[in-house]
């Protein structure tokens, strides 16, 4: 990751990550009057009378404050409270997207803790939670304790908490599978800060014998009688035992659990570890040792990191979301242990259920099941709030600490309704593309937008970009922009050897209609038209193209140069909106101006089949201005017969039509007034009957509708094409080189399986 990206992704738009969003209308008088004066002195009144009304007539019971002094900043150390924001505002922002609790940050300019805690005193009234954030040790006992004692709100601080709760779920399930009882292993730590000794503790409540634990820092064991570098806290993991150094306490050990610094561990102590040790690497960014290094010495060990490019990645998004949003649902006064031991207990339970098939695709994986390497669900399953907050709910009704009973059942249904699928569709994109990266051409390799996202792709792991231009341009754009081309290849036209090859490719393809080698040799000099060869001939898995060109002179060289899938009816183009709660899908927008009935079906059943790869179940709505026969008109009657064609075509598929946009959307109108509907609920993929429908509406959804716009998805190519829009940013093309990249992993899989017969075909197929 580029420095010039990072500070890019900070500044662009509007400065900072968060923002604050009314959540009334505010248009007219009769608004201003309720809002303001006089109408808000009556919400007032209520809250006077009663000040547990705070909760009904205002934001209090879903907000939390982020509250860091800046003393202990990730792995930068004591950079202070401002420095810190980003930080901060970065948490706020997790918060909103896995539980969409609304956050303040705020940095408190002083590293007297007696401050903090003050500070913290004084927002009771306005807040429903404080996440304590990045305060250096032991100042964040202190502060915590306090507060805990002192205030009537949940306070939690994550970096002594948020690792040990995870982790334990981890231990909990690494230990089942190992065959090893929680009181009879021997733990070993690296690390004595807040996180290592609350962590500690967590495992003590769990099950693990406090004797059983050696915790290590920079001195070395912590024993007893130990003087040098000590304090209350780390007395409290004062051994008696004659090992001293980290390497002597891990002989025999059957867990290890970094939370130190890279490098702290040698593969050879490992190897000292007894029998199917546990091994908890958990410094980020670099672990203490790579899980590579652990197999090569113990390929009987269990391991998990802080990194979501090994398998069972402990990151504390898993549990700090839930956990306060299970609290302030419950209005608990505290966040006590028996809260904490929920998350842990829930989060070990749900990752030995079952994973969806939509789970699994968002990770880029076939399936996913409980074992060594599946330990703890992954952070973008949507099921965790399911689980983990409605057991912390229980747990402060059970414990006292409740002061608002929460029905499990009915709670799982709010939170459901809560957050939609669309939180984390794109980085499940994302994820899955770099699973398995595929070699990405770009043919404006000049432009430095398209350079600054082949890099991203890098970084990213999401594909293997190959960039098309004079390679000195290249070069010096780069260069500009502080970008080295180490990981991105460089192809310069002028000088491939491959030119003549992709000339007589194009001329035997073209020349029946009209086309001269030495045309078929000058169109080569045209980056699409390279770039379509380079893929045709198995050179590139997919091309991405359009930054600077017009739709037609961008598909035009690949249609000529690769051509339609011969099972594609006709060629289309689709787009994702991502809107805060929902995705939709929406073709034709971008190529067939009228299209027929037999060409609405087809472009439907793509479309449907492009929605189940990206891990979604296809509600497919054809849409009209009439409502299922309301109105007779030919253009009413093609959409019907549309239908029909698919359902002929795919019995297996939810479609209906024609229908109105809003009778699409809305799933209480079919149940009421069209219960013979066979949609089954909102659409989620919308057919338009013409381009100018088509093209309209989704260019209105993205700008006055707030949804977030990928594509256009290019449907029916013969190979992965894709087009950008024009005038594209660097996150438009990274996300759709990862939908490209998709697309060729589908195209792969299928193409794998025609050629082996026994293996076992569903009825999906891959992006045409």
């Amino acid at each position: 990751m580029k420095r010039e990206d990072a500070l890019e992704y900070h500044s662009r738009g509007r400065p900072g990550k968060i923002a604050v969003v009314p959540t009334k209308p505010l248009a007219n008088q009769r608004d201003l009057a309720l809002a303001y004066s006089p109408g808000v002195a009556e919400p007032c009144l209520e809250i006077q009378r009663d000040p547990t009304h705070a909760y009904r007539y205002t934001a209090k019971g879903n907000l939390i404050a982020v509250v860091s002094n800046g003393t202990a900043v990730l792995g930068l150390g004591n950079i202070g409270a401002l420095a810190g924001k980003p930080v901060m505002e970065g948490k706020a922002n997790l918060f909103k997207q896995f539980a969409d609790l609304d956050c303040f940050d705020l940095e408190v300019g002083s590293e007297d803790p007696e401050d903090v805690i003050r500070f913290c005193q004084l927002l009771e009234p306005t807040v429903g939670g404080i996440n304590l954030e990045d305060i250096r040790a032991p100042d964040c006992f202190l502060v915590e304790e306090t507060l805990r004692r002192t205030m009537q709100v949940p306070v939690f601080h994550d970096d002594q908490h948020g690792t040990a709760i995870i982790s334990g779920a981890a231990l909990l399930n690494a230990l089942e599978l190992v065959g090893k009882s929680i009181d009879a292993v021997r733990v070993v730590f690296s690390g004595a800060g807040a996180a290592a000794l609350a962590t500690a503790m967590h495992y003590v409540r769990l099950g693990v014998r406090r004797e059983h634990i050696t915790m290590c820092d920079l001195a070395g064991v912590i024993y007893e009688g130990r003087v040098e570098d000590m304090d209350p806290y780390k007395a409290r993991f004062a051994v008696d035992t004659p090992h001293r150094t980290i390497a002597e306490a891990l002989d025999g050990a059957d867990v290890f659990v970094g939370l130190s610094v890279a490098g702290a561990v040698r593969k050879e102590w490992i190897a000292r570890m007894a029998p199917r040790p546990v091994v908890f690497a958990l410094a980020n960014p670099v672990p203490e040792i790579l899980p590579d290094e652990v197999r090569q010495v113990r390929d009987d060990a269990i391991v998990a990191t802080g990194r979501s490019d090994y398998p069972n990645q402990v990151n504390n998004v898993l549990g700090f979301p839930f956990i306060f949003r299970g609290a302030l649902d419950a209005r608990a006064t505290t966040v006590n242990e028996e809260m904490k031991m929920a998350a842990t207990r829930a989060l070990a339970l749900l990752a030995r259920e079952e994973v969806p098939e939509s789970v699994a695709r968002l990770y880029g994986l076939q399936t996913v099941r409980f074992g060594r390497d599946y330990l703890i669900p992954f952070p973008f399953d949507p099921r965790v709030l399911l689980w983990v907050a409605p057991a912390v709910a229980w747990a402060a009704v059970a414990t006292g600490v409740a002061r608002e009973f929460v029905d499990v059942d009915s709670y799982r249904v709010q939170l459901e309704e809560r957050l939609g699928r669309a939180r984390g569709i794109m980085r499940g994109i994302l994820t899955r593309a770099a699973s398995d990266p595929k070699r990405v051409v770009f043919p404006e390799g000049e432009d430095p937008k398209v350079i600054r996202a082949a890099q991203q792709c890098v970084d990213e792991g999401i594909a293997e970009p190959i960039l098309l231009g004079r390679r000195a341009e290249v070069a010096a754009q780069a260069a500009a922009h502080g970008i080295a081309l180490d990981e991105i290849a460089v192809v310069d036209l002028a000088t491939s050897e491959r030119r003549e090859a992709y000339a007589r490719y194009l001329w035997e393809r073209r020349q029946r209609k009209g086309l001269s080698l030495g045309e078929a040799r000058r169109r080569i000099d045209n980056p699409n038209y390279f770039g379509s060869c380079m893929v045709a001939l198995g050179d590139a898995d997919a091309l991405l193209s359009g930054v600077n060109a017009t739709y037609p002179e961008t598909i035009r060289p690949a249609l000529e140069a690769i051509g339609a899938h011969p099972k594609a009816g006709v060629l289309s183009g689709m787009y994702m909106l991502v809107f805060e709660k929902r995705v939709v899908f929406c073709g034709d927008t971008t190529v067939n101006i009228d299209p027929s009935a037999e060409q609405l079906a087809d472009i439907a059943y793509a479309a449907a089949r492009i929605v189940q790869n990206f891990g979604e179940t296809p509600r497919v709505a054809m849409l009209s201005f009439s409502n299922f026969g309301s109105v007779r008109h030919p253009d009413a009657e093609k959409a019907a017969r549309a239908v029909a064609l698919v359902r002929a075509r795919a019995p297996w598929l939810m479609i209906d039509g024609e229908m109105q946009a809003d009778t699409a959307l809305d799933e209480r109108t079919q149940r009421e007034r069209y219960p013979f509907s066979m949609l089954g609920g909102e659409a989620n993929v919308l057919i338009f009957p013409n381009l100018s429908a088509g093209n309209i509406a989704y260019k209105l959804l993205h700008h006055l509708g707030g949804a977030t716009a990928i594509g256009p998805i290019l449907v029916g190519m013969r190979r992965p094409v894709h087009v950008l829009e024009q005038g594209a940013d660097v996150q438009q093309i990274v996300n759709m080189a990862a939908v490209a990249v998709m697309d060729a992993q589908v195209r792969g899989r299928h193409a794998e399986a025609a050629r082996v017969p026994e293996y076992p075909r569903g009825r999906e197929a891959g992006i045409l």
